[in-house]
């Protein structure tokens, strides 16, 4: 019998015992007559004698408890000696004449065999431990961004030429982070066309067909700890020196070498001093006649109070046999924006070779309105060796000037911004540089931009191209339709909406 059970019996046969005997007794004395002293002598005796009775009843029912006591101990002991039998009867049968010896020793290699599993057990799980935990401080070295960019945009022009409208998708998607404490490094995927190093986006059409994917980045940079000056950088990266869309396309990712030595200071108003060397790798050649472009960049930071901050720079960039990127055009092996720079009759080498003298002077301030700072910005390029002949001369230099007020930081953030391009023929090259421009160079370029910081991670912004051909009567230069010689280039309005979702 269980415990339990056999306890609350023997309490309940006792209480009713106990109960009975009282309430026969309580009847007793209340049945019987009062009577005078006599009676009351004889009370007090027959309460002598039920008193004794119950005290007696009481020595017997304590004595019989504790006897119960002794049954329920003797019961506990049974319980307990026989649950490993129960255990044991779960196992197949033992063979006849098994003794207790036997049983026993099977019983203890069971209870080793058990030990042995749980620890077992214990250190898997601290191993298992160990890797999840290694593998959370691995993945928390890098982080994984990107984004997807929907786009509507027009082109409209007048009666010269027939209005173009087009929808445009730009999908981008990385990981970057610490490769080890000295070491970063990343992978970039992105949308577009191959042979196109200056866009990634994708056009809504071609009878839905699939959208071309390539490896847009991909890069390693030492940084070390110990010098914390010095980073060196290589394969295809994010540019490492300071640049504006006069040369370069916000989409291009240059490839080759980056050696930066930055050295921050705390005198005021000079607060950083950086020098960049830059080997950017353009085309190998089997003849060896390789083409790339190798220069530097000294920039520094100058602080005014608590406001204003000025980051001037000046760069040199030397191309060394450019005319592969004409030829390249020619054969359309490269897609990017059209040749406008002056070429030999048959277009496959440049009549002017290239040297960058770059001059740019980004200026912030801060505003009396925490979400609407102002910048300012100006890049003056000019060519050091653009060609003067007969044919061409004088188109050796290019500006961009860019004015913005606002950010797009936190949600309902705004900004607005305004830019201004005059690119002559030959100050830059115009495969590589801003591609949504009326034309890469020899061009008159204004745009107005406004964005809307709709989420946290979604923008929609709304943009304005309106440009021109600054000279239609240079040869390759960029001209609408039916424009006839001598007649100015009709302004192209290009419109832009785009939502951007960042991630």
């Amino acid at each position: 019998m269980n415990r339990k059970v056999l306890f609350a019996c023997a309490i309940v046969f006792l209480s009713a015992r106990i109960t009975a005997q009282a309430a026969s007794q309580r009847n007793q004395a209340i049945s019987r007559p009062k009577q005078g002293r006599a009676a009351s002598a004889e009370e007090v005796q027959l309460l002598r004698k039920m008193v004794e009775t119950q005290r007696q009843e009481l020595q017997q029912l304590r004595e019989e408890m504790r006897q119960r006591d002794a049954i329920l101990q003797q019961l506990q002991e049974q319980v307990r000696s026989t649950q490993p039998a129960v255990a044991e009867s779960a196992k197949p049968a033992a063979p006849a004449g098994a003794t207790n010896e036997a049983k026993q020793s099977q019983l203890q290699t069971d209870l080793a065999d058990v030990n042995t599993t749980l620890t077992n057990t214990a250190v898997t799980t601290q191993e298992v431990q160990k890797r999840v935990s290694a593998l959370e401080a691995l993945l928390g070295r890098f982080r994984l961004n990107g984004d997807a960019r929907v786009r509507y945009e027009n082109f409209l022009q007048g009666s010269v030429a027939a209005d173009r409208h087009r929808a445009r998708v730009r999908l981008r998607l990385g990981i970057d982070g610490k490769l080890s404490e000295d070491f970063l490094g990343g992978i970039y995927i992105a949308s577009g066309d191959l042979t196109d190093p200056i866009s990634a986006n994708q056009t809504l059409t071609g009878f839905f067909n699939r959208k071309q994917v390539g490896f847009d980045r991909g890069w390693i940079t030492y940084k070390p700890q110990a010098y914390k000056w010095l980073e060196l950088t290589g394969g295809k990266f994010a540019y490492t020196w300071n640049r504006t869309p006069l040369t370069f396309d916000n989409d291009l990712n240059p490839e080759g070498f980056s050696q930066r030595f930055t050295f921050d200071m705390r005198r005021s108003p000079v607060r950083n001093l950086s020098f960049t060397g830059m080997q950017v790798l353009i085309n190998e050649s089997a003849t060896g006649a390789d083409s790339f472009a190798a220069g530097g960049q000294v920039s520094t930071k100058l602080q005014f109070g608590d406001r204003v901050a000025v980051t001037p720079s000046v760069a040199l960039l030397n191309w060394r046999n450019p005319d592969a990127i004409a030829a390249a055009v020619v054969s359309r092996n490269l897609a990017g924006n059209a040749n406008t720079n002056a070429t030999n009759p048959d277009k496959n080498r440049f009549l002017s070779k290239f040297l960058y003298n770059d001059y740019i002077v980004d200026a912030q301030v801060r505003t009396p309105w925490s979400r609407l700072p102002l910048r300012l910005f100006i890049d003056y390029n000019k060519n050091l060796r653009a060609v003067c002949n007969a044919v061409v001369c004088g188109q050796d230099s290019a500006l961009w000037g860019e004015v913005a007020l606002g950010q797009t930081r936190e949600r309902n953030d705004i900004q607005f911004g305004y830019s201004f391009a005059r690119i002559e023929q030959d100050a830059v090259i115009s495969q590589f540089n801003e591609s949504d421009m009326r034309a890469p160079t020899n061009v008159l370029q204004h745009r107005a931009l406004f964005l809307w910081q709709v989420q946290r991670n979604a923008t929609l912004s709304y943009t304005l191209w309106i440009g021109r051909t600054l000279n239609p009567n240079l040869p390759n230069a960029a001209k609408a339709p039916n424009t006839a010689q001598g007649q100015p280039d009709p302004w192209l309005k290009r419109m832009q909406l785009d939502l951007i979702y960042k991630f």
